[in-house]
């Protein structure tokens, strides 16, 4: 047992050393400038990044203008990546303080105004918190079921605190390890914990009272319907680990 608890660490070992090297020849390439190397970041980071900068300042126009100014400080600062953390803490880093500068702009400057942009869905692959809001085979009214409590997630989600709303993201959504979200956030693995416990159960809090004013609207002639997503969203709020 030991032999094989043995290889398999000198197995993860040799994977994460692999990605590592890896890593760091990409990186070399994109200091020298290499074209081949940043149409591949953009092709790998592009869309997590704009997903993660949509949730956080909820508008499709200034979430675009600021996955760009992401990608052009990426670009500027490249000869300064130093590999004290992965390429992707160091973007995501990036990411989470461009979009918290562009929120803190929209509530001084265009929190009255009102946007003529169509609203716009974030990428369906980066689920992460959603996948336990999937279940295969539905049936035409479930599929609705499922879009109504999909938009529920997202609409409660941007209701909660910072940084406990950027750290679930991280977690559930992005699939960030612990010490991955400490290193984007610049704090400790405690605190990274406390403030995902924090987030979750905000969010469950705000899911289970929907369910409630959905059950109370269920009760109107005609209104069945409703009752039945309350009962799945209420479902859903009790697996949010």
């Amino acid at each position: 047992m030991r032999a094989v608890a043995s290889a398999t660490t000198m197995g993860n070992l040799a994977g994460a050393l692999g990605v590592q090297a890896e890593e760091a020849t990409i990186v070399a390439e994109l200091k020298a400038g290499s074209e081949d190397a940043y149409a591949w970041l953009i092709a790998q980071f592009q869309q997590p990044v704009y997903s993660l900068v949509y949730r956080i300042v909820s508008d499709p126009a200034d979430a675009a203008d600021t996955t760009q100014d992401v990608f052009l400080k990426v670009y500027r600062g490249m000869k300064r990546f130093n590999g004290g953390s992965s390429l992707k803490t160091w973007i995501y880093r990036i990411a989470i303080h461009e979009a918290s500068n562009r929120r803190r702009w929209w509530f001084r400057h265009k929190s009255k105004e009102t946007s003529m942009e169509p609203a716009v869905s974030v990428d369906e692959h980066a689920v992460g918190l959603k996948d336990m809001l999937v279940d295969e085979g539905r049936s035409p009214f479930e599929n609705l079921v499922q879009a109504e409590v999909r938009a529920r997630v997202e609409a409660e989600l941007k209701q909660v605190a910072e940084p406990y709303r950027t750290t679930v993201i991280l977690r559930d959504i992005e699939e960030l390890s612990y010490e991955e979200i400490a290193d984007v956030m610049e704090t400790t693995l405690g605190t990274v914990k406390s403030r995902l416990t924090r987030g979750r159960e905000a969010l469950k809090k705000r899911l289970e009272r929907h369910m409630r004013e959905l059950e109370l609207s269920a009760d109107e002639p005609g209104r069945k319907p409703a009752r039945a997503v309350g009962e799945r969203v209420g479902k859903r709020a009790e697996v949010l680990p």
